[in-house]
Order: C-alpha cells, then sequence, then structure tokens
C-alpha cells in the first residue's frame, strides 16, 4: 500500500466566504490558515497547495479579547540604525487599511517559506461587506457558530 501524494494539478480548490464581524482575531486566523493550507481535507499532502480560496469580508470589524487592541503592539522595522516601528491594533484599525490585522495575523500562523507566500496569494481580505468575487460562487462559511468563543458580542 502506497502512500497518497496530491498533485497541484488533481487539486480540487473551492471558494469559501467568511464574513469577520465580530469574530475574535486569533480564532478566525487560527481557522483560516488551516483552510488556506488544505488540513482539513482527506488528501493533504504538506508540501503542496492543497487549500481552498478564501475571502475575508468585513475585516475591519474583528474584536480582540482582554485589552490587546490597545495593549499589542506590532513591530517593524524600517533597515535603519534605530528604525523600529510599533502600532497598536487600535491604531492599525482606525487607519485606511484595517484588513492587515487578520492579514498579519494569517500570515504568521503560516510556516515562513515559498508555500506560504503562494498560500496568501489565495486569501483575500476586504474590509466592507462588498466583494468582486461573486462569479466564483462562494460557499459561506458561518465561522460563529462553530464554536461559541469565535465570536465576541
Amino acid at each position: 500500500m502506497s502512500t497518497y501524494v496530491a498533485k497541484p494539478a488533481t487539486v480540487e480548490k473551492k471558494w469559501i466566504l467568511i464574513d469577520a464581524e465580530g469574530l475574535v482575531v486569533g480564532r478566525l486566523a487560527s481557522l483560516v490558515a488551516m483552510r488556506l493550507k488544505g488540513k482539513h481535507k482527506a488528501t493533504y499532502t504538506p508540501h503542496v497547495d492543497c487549500g481552498d480560496n478564501v475571502v475575508i469580508i468585513n475585516a475591519d470589524k474583528v474584536v480582540f479579547t482582554g485589552a490587546k487592541r490597545d495593549d499589542k503592539v506590532y513591530y517593524r522595522h524600517t533597515g535603519y540604525p534605530g528604525g523600529i516601528k510599533e502600532r497598536t491594533p487600535r491604531q492599525i484599525l482606525d487607519s485606511k487599511h484595517p484588513e492587515r490585522i487578520v492579514e498579519l495575523a494569517v500570515e504568521r500562523m503560516l510556516a515562513r517559506g515559498p508555500l506560504q507566500r503562494q498560500l496568501m496569494r489565495n486569501l483575500r481580505i476586504y474590509k466592507g461587506a462588498d466583494h468582486p468575487h461573486v462569479a466564483q460562487n462562494p460557499v459561506v462559511l458561518d465561522v460563529a457558530k462553530l464554536n461559541r468563543k469565535n465570536v465576541r458580542v
């Protein structure tokens, strides 16, 4: 009996739509990372993009538990000496691109490398309720119903 190894040509990809309104960021990101990687499928292969395409809407309405909205800090470095910059989730959510909170969370839950960059191309995040992927007929995934801890009111 041989081990099944999925090939990129044989992988069947679906489109999934997730409404992020009221969802906890970390719980949403872990579920999306699992869907992007394809670990929810029986044909999962670690080195192949087996996952689905995920569309997230209302990314500006995600929530944090506890005091993370003000206390958590995202760091980045400009590349120059003393060039470390920091921002809180409140600053990012109130800025022009609030969807970057979800993008950073999902990106950091995937292993770094060429496959991570390929998987991140299968993720589309929009701050409002509108998205241009209606033609793909995405299946709505209700993350709030999966576990009562996934949503904060």
